[in-house]
């Protein structure tokens, strides 16, 4: 066990015999210690002949032998009853047990003050052995029986004053409980007077809640008084206002009809618009094609070949008149696409006809190939 156990233990052995004599108490604890292996045992360190380390114990029983490492269980035990005689020398103590026949124990020990020490502890106890063994004298028996009165005596006044403690402990516990009672009872009148005070002012507050329930009470019967007579004057307010109702419903599903169309001809116009805005965008792309093929075509400068009149009249010549001829043709074309180039410019803007100027360009794209093969054909 630790030594918080032992102490733990201890104070609950001391709380259970609270009250014991002291003598009564000590004789108690002999009684237990006595029963214990090593209780009354004085140890000293010893060698016999063969120089074996031992231990010799004496107590009220007699002499035992134990080994170095076990105190509890003796090797060989001499008891005062067997020994017939002990002696020392030196360091040198011999023990002779009553049977002649015996042998005789010696052992060693390391100092002479030591067998001095055992020597007179052996005769002490043996001495002790002898008297118990004796009948008690007159004068003895005498002194135990006063002892047993005086016991018996010191043990009723023990009780005595037990009882005594115990009333004494009882009257303090009972003074105690009225104490708290007493304190209780305060406590309770002290609560009881503060609910008394408590319900005067609780009763002091609902008369002044009732006085203003009843003053609220006539205030809401004379505001339902005038709430009767507001609705009765709205019940009249909406009699006349329902054909106003009717009208103005009618009037809010005409509004209505008239946004949907609105919004469905804002739609078409929108669209509408997104086509005109594709077509004029159409057409000024037309236009610009149209300028710049014309700028195209104005830019060609095609070389004026004079008439030459015909100097003889051989088969060699034959070619070159009808080339003279041909020339002659394709500037006349040429001049007649080129007024109706100026015409169709004019109508254009005036009226915006771009499939005609389109045929007229392809027309005369036509004629100057014509005449460019018939150039490169001449040549």
């Amino acid at each position: 066990l630790t030594a918080e156990m032992w102490e733990e233990k201890i104070t609950a052995w001391y709380a259970e015999h609270r009250g014991i004599a002291r003598d009564e108490a000590e004789m108690n604890y002999l009684k237990i210690a006595q029963d214990l292996e090593m209780y009354g045992v004085n140890y000293f360190p010893i060698q016999n002949k063969n120089h074996t380390d031992l231990l010799l114990g004496v107590d009220a029983k007699g002499i035992h032998i134990y080994s170095i490492n076990n105190r509890f269980s003796p090797n060989k035990s001499f008891e005062w009853s067997s020994i017939r005689n002990i002696s020392y020398s030196e360091k040198e103590l011999t023990i002779k047990p009553l049977d002649k026949k015996a042998e005789v124990f010696k052992f060693f020990s390391s100092q002479l003050k030591v067998n001095k020490l055992i020597f007179q502890l052996c005769i002490g106890n043996h001495d002790l052995f002898m008297r118990r063994r004796k009948v008690d004298s007159i004068e003895i028996q005498q002194m135990k029986a006063q002892a047993r009165e005086e016991k018996a005596r010191k043990k009723m006044e023990n009780q005595r004053l037990a009882r005594e403690k115990q009333l004494r402990e009882e009257a303090e516990r009972a003074k105690e409980e009225l104490e708290r009672r007493l304190f209780q009872l305060e406590d309770e009148a002290r609560q009881a007077n503060e609910a008394l005070l408590r319900s005067q002012e609780a009763a002091e507050l609902l008369a002044e809640k009732a006085q203003i329930a009843e003053e609220e009470a006539k205030l809401l019967a004379q505001n339902a008084a005038e709430a009767e007579q507001e609705r009765q004057r709205l019940e009249i307010t909406a009699l006349k206002s329902k054909e106003e109702k009717r009208l103005m419903e009618q009037k809010m599903r005409e509004a209505e009809l008239i946004a949907v169309k609105l919004v469905k001809e804002s739609d078409r116009r929108a669209k509408e618009a997104e086509h005109l805005k594709q077509d004029l965008h159409e057409a000024r792309e037309a236009e610009r094609k149209a300028k710049q093929k014309l700028l195209d075509i104005t830019r060609i400068n095609y070389p004026v070949i004079p008439p030459v009149l015909p100097s003889c009249f051989s088969p060699m010549c034959a070619p070159r008149l009808d080339y003279l001829e041909k020339s002659r043709k394709f500037e006349d074309r040429l001049k007649e696409l080129k007024s109706e180039i100026h015409a169709l410019k004019l109508e254009e803007k005036q009226a915006g006809l771009y499939s005609h100027w389109n045929e007229v360009l392809g027309s005369l794209d036509r004629s100057l190939g014509t005449v460019s093969t018939s150039i490169l054909h001449f040549l």
